[in-house]
C-alpha cells in the first residue's frame, strides 16, 4: 500500500458511504430518551449519524430514503426495545440492513434495551405477541413475515450489547467506544523498518500525552526526504483516537487553501461544509476548533500565510488541542513564536542508513 493512503481494506469497503452510523429504533419506545442520548453521544464523538427525523425531509419517499441511507452507512446500530417487533417499518428496515450485511458492506451492531437477546432470537415474550398479530394481518404475505423472523434470528446471534439492569450513561458511552473501534478511518501506512526515528516519535508522543504542557504546536523541520512525514504519520496513528477531532492534511504546500480548509472541516465535523473563499473558511474553522480537542497534522507547509489561513489564532484553540507542522523551511516561524516546540529531523548516519536500506529491501521482497 502506498504511503499516505488509508488502509486499503477500510477505504475500499466504505468509499461510497455518506454516513458513519445508521440508527434503527422504535420511535415511540426510545426516540425521546435512550436513542436521543445515544444519538447525541455519537455526534459529540464526531460520528456522522443518520436518524430519520433529522435526515429525511418532508415530502420525500420515506421508504426509499431509508433504503438509500442504509446503503450509504458504514455501521448500523439496531436498538431493540419491547415494542420493536410491533412495527413493520422497523422489521422491513432490519431486513434491508441484514441484506446489506450479507454483502459484506455493513457492520451491524445490535443493542438490547430492556429486552433479552433470546426474546429477539427466538421471538418470545413481546416479540411472540407481535408475530401472532403479524401472521393474522399479513397472512397473504407469509414470505415477508418469515423474512422478518430470519432477520431477527440472524441479528440476535451477532455480537452486541445488552443493557440488562445497568445504568444508561455508561452503557451509551460503551456503545460509542465500540463504534469507534469498528470505524478506524485514520490509519496511515508507516514502513515496518522505521530506523532511527523512534526517539523523535516518542518526543512528540510525550508532548501530546502531557496534558499540562503549555505548547499547542510542534514544528518538525529538516531537508526533504529525511523522514518528517513518516514521523508525523506514526504519531498520528498512535494518538488520533484520544482527540475529539482529527485531521491529517498531506502535501500542504501543493494544494489550494480553500480545498485544504474544506478537508479540515470535513475531517473535524464529519460532514461536508460549503466554503466559497478563504475568509469564509477561516471563520468556519475558528468556530469548529474552539470547542473540540483536536489533533491536526499540517504536512509540508512552505509559507507562514498558508498556516495562518488554516489555524487562525492559536489562543482560540480548545484546551488540549495539538498541531504538528512538518516543513523544510526552518525559518517558517520566528523566535517570537515562544509557544512552539521545534524538533529538527537529522539525516541518518551511515550505519543507520544501511540498516534502513536492508530492512526496506527485505520488506519489498516479502511483499513479492
Amino acid at each position: 500500500m502506498a504511503a499516505g493512503k488509508y488502509q486499503e481494506s477500510y477505504s475500499s469497503r466504505f468509499s461510497n458511504c455518506k454516513y458513519q452510523v445508521f440508527l434503527s429504533f422504535r420511535g415511540e419506545d426510545t426516540r425521546k430518551n435512550f436513542t436521543d442520548h445515544l444519538y447525541k453521544a455519537l455526534v459529540d464523538a464526531g460520528f456522522h449519524t443518520f436518524r430519520d427525523d433529522d435526515e429525511i425531509r418532508r415530502g420525500k419517499n420515506i421508504e426509499l430514503e431509508l433504503q438509500k441511507a442504509i446503503q450509504q452507512s458504514k455501521i448500523a446500530i439496531i436498538v431493540f426495545s419491547k415494542n420493536y417487533a410491533w412495527s413493520r417499518w422497523c422489521l422491513d428496515e432490519l431486513v434491508m440492513i441484514m441484506e446489506r450485511k450479507r454483502n459484506a458492506d455493513c457492520i451491524v451492531f445490535p443493542v438490547f434495551y430492556h429486552v433479552d437477546p433470546s426474546e429477539v432470537r427466538n421471538q418470545t415474550g413481546s416479540f411472540a405477541a407481535a408475530f401472532v398479530e403479524h401472521e393474522k394481518h399479513y397472512k397473504e404475505e407469509m414470505e415477508r413475515v418469515n423474512g422478518w423472523r430470519i432477520a431477527l434470528k440472524e441479528v440476535a446471534n451477532l455480537a452486541g450489547m445488552d443493557l440488562g439492569d445497568g445504568y444508561e450513561a455508561p452503557f451509551v458511552q460503551s456503545i460509542v467506544e465500540n463504534v469507534s473501534k469498528n470505524l478506524d478511518p485514520k490509519i496511515f501506512y508507516v514502513p515496518l523498518h522505521f530506523i532511527g526515528r523512534d526517539a523523535r516519535v516518542q518526543d512528540i508522543n510525550s508532548l501530546l500525552q502531557d496534558g499540562s504542557h503549555g505548547a499547542a504546536i510542534a514544528l518538525l523541520y529538516g531537508i526533504g526526504g529525511v523522514g518528517k512525514t513518516a514521523i508525523a504519520k506514526s504519531v498520528f496513528n498512535q494518538n488520533y483516537y484520544k482527540f475529539e477531532g482529527k485531521s491529517f492534511l498531506s502535501n500542504f504546500r501543493s494544494k489550494d487553501i480553500v480545498c485544504l480548509q474544506r478537508q479540515l472541516l470535513f475531517d473535524i465535523l464529519n460532514k461536508t461544509v460549503e466554503i466559497n473563499d478563504e475568509d469564509e473558511g477561516i471563520l468556519k474553522i475558528k468556530d469548529a476548533l474552539c470547542c473540540r480537542r483536536t489533533l491536526i497534522i499540517l504536512d509540508d507547509v512552505d509559507k507562514r500565510d498558508q498556516f495562518n489561513k488554516i489555524i487562525v489564532m492559536q489562543n482560540l484553540l480548545c484546551k488540549g488541542s495539538k498541531i504538528i507542522v512538518t516543513t523544510r523551511n526552518k525559518g517558517l516561524f520566528s523566535a517570537n513564536d515562544i509557544q512552539w516546540i521545534r524538533y529538527k529531523v537529522e539525516l541518518l548516519d551511515d550505519e543507520k542508513s544501511l540498516e534502513l536500506f536492508v530492512g526496506n529491501l527485505a520488506e519489498i521482497e516479502n511483499r513479492n
